[in-house]
């Protein structure tokens, strides 16, 4: 076959090297120019694969499969006239999935489905299960084609902009987390954006298992839309799955039979949607045979992932958290209500179409100042600045240094943007290892 590949960035690459070793002809197609990815350029050229850069030729479309990076839009010229033409279009995640026999487990949702992902690799892991935390957790699939043991379980982080692109992809256990409104210029409608989330269980079949949070109403719907056997999570009810029951994680099977987990002091992470993901992590390992004790071992040693409610510094009794990935208003809703304690909140970057009046009482009650930064500064700062102290700084490390000054002892400084970064950095990583390096030179 032919295979243009759309993008070279790190799924695109992993995807055009996957495709040469299967003995394809392969052409990458990048929109940055050579100069401004050079590295890229030489891996590529080194590799023998054929590439050009700085825009989209008509070269793409003599192809038989065109494989897009995630970021490519619907309305992206290229993915119009591969329709027009045509010529088949997947994202990485389907063609990788079409040459892997591993066990999979595919969890998504807007927040939470970093964590979940690395918990339910640890939680397999730390019971001598072999398994793989991959996809926009960071690994793509497609570098794991013939680089692992055929037991390994595959746990896989999906994004809405690789599951918009998949049509045979079938996970043995899938996972929505939570669905609120992120991501609307690329999907165009909170409705599309729905339907791309639910696709991850689209091509299941009845001895597979689809696990849902019940507390949300644009999840718990998809139980009627699949064929897969379903499994809830809930912090607020009794459910068949997981859910909680005075102060106790209760496991309840189809057979209504229950067994009591752990409680919920004994989580080795903060707050009520950790609670949730703890659960969702449970049902996925519980599909795997995981005994309880394992389970209830690893949940308790979990230290969660970098950039998400990550623990920095305490300097003179000020804790520092770094909560970079928390890239809309509803991922921060979770961090602000996560800490007993008064905080000094870092908040800005670009916004998109950000509702901050969701989060008013939650800064009513737990934040004492706020720092504003980024194209989304000046909203913010008008939003809050007559209830709140609040003070708009040029840059990061402007803003670390005001915080550091409004926080006393005991009082937590909480980088939690509930923006995107693009405005100030490349990625929500940049942004993170940014704050934390600041965070280290105080």
């Amino acid at each position: 076959m032919r295979i243009s590949v759309i993008g070279a960035a790190k799924s695109g690459i992993a995807a055009a090297e996957l495709a040469q070793r299967q003995g394809h002809d392969v052409f990458v197609s990048e929109s940055r120019s050579s100069d401004s990815a050079s590295e890229v350029h030489s891996r590529l050229a080194s590799a023998g694969i054929v590439a050009e850069f700085g825009g989209h030729s008509d070269e793409v479309y003599r192809a038989d499969l065109i494989i897009v990076s995630p970021g490519v839009v619907p309305s992206h010229p290229v993915r119009i006239e591969a329709d027009r033409r045509g010529i088949e279009l997947i994202g990485e995640l389907e063609y990788a999935s079409r040459h892997l026999t591993n066990p999979i487990i595919a969890i998504t949702g807007t927040n939470g489905k970093t964590t979940t992902t690395a918990l339910t690799a640890y939680i397999l892991q730390q019971s001598g299960r072999p398994a793989v935390a991959a996809g926009n957790i960071g690994t793509p699939l497609c570098s794991l084609v013939g680089t692992i043991t055929p037991d390994t379980v595959i746990v896989a982080e999906c994004s809405s902009y690789q599951l918009d692109t998949i049509k045979t992809f079938r996970p043995q256990v899938s996972m929505i987390l939570n669905i609120t409104p992120d991501h609307l210029a690329y999907h165009g409608t909170f409705s599309n954006y729905v339907e791309a989330k639910w696709k991850i269980a689209s091509n299941q079949q009845s001895d597979d298992i689809v696990i849902l949070n019940a507390d949300d109403p644009a999840v718990a719907p998809a139980a009627s839309a699949v064929r897969s056997s379903v499994r809830f999570f809930s912090t607020t009810r009794e459910v068949e799955g997981a859910f909680i029951r005075g102060g106790e994680i209760v496991l309840r099977d189809q057979q209504h039979n229950e067994e009591i987990l752990m409680s919920l002091r004994r989580l080795g992470l903060p707050g009520v949607h950790n609670a949730a993901n703890s659960m969702a992590s449970t049902l996925a390992a519980r599909a795997f045979e995981v005994r309880n004790e394992n389970i209830r071992d690893s949940l308790m040693t979990f230290s969660g992932v970098e950039h998400r409610l990550e623990g920095v510094r305490i300097i003179k009794g000020v804790r520092y958290v770094n909560d970079s990935k928390a890239t809309n208003v509803n991922a921060t809703w979770y961090a602000l209500s996560s800490y007993d304690r008064p905080i000094v909140w870092i908040a800005g970057g670009r916004g998109d179409s950000n509702n901050y009046a969701e989060l008013d009482e939650l800064v009513s009650a737990n934040v004492k100042s706020i720092v504003c930064i980024g194209e989304e500064a000046d909203a913010i700062f008008s939003h809050w600045c007559t209830t709140k102290r609040c003070v708009k700084a040029e840059t990061m490390e402007d803003a670390i240094r005001i915080a550091s000054d409004m926080a006393l002892a005991d009082d937590v400084v909480l980088f939690s943007p509930a923006c995107k970064s693009f405005d100030m950095f490349a990625n929500y990583e940049e942004r993170g290892r940014a704050f934390k390096r600041l965070v280290a030179t105080l």
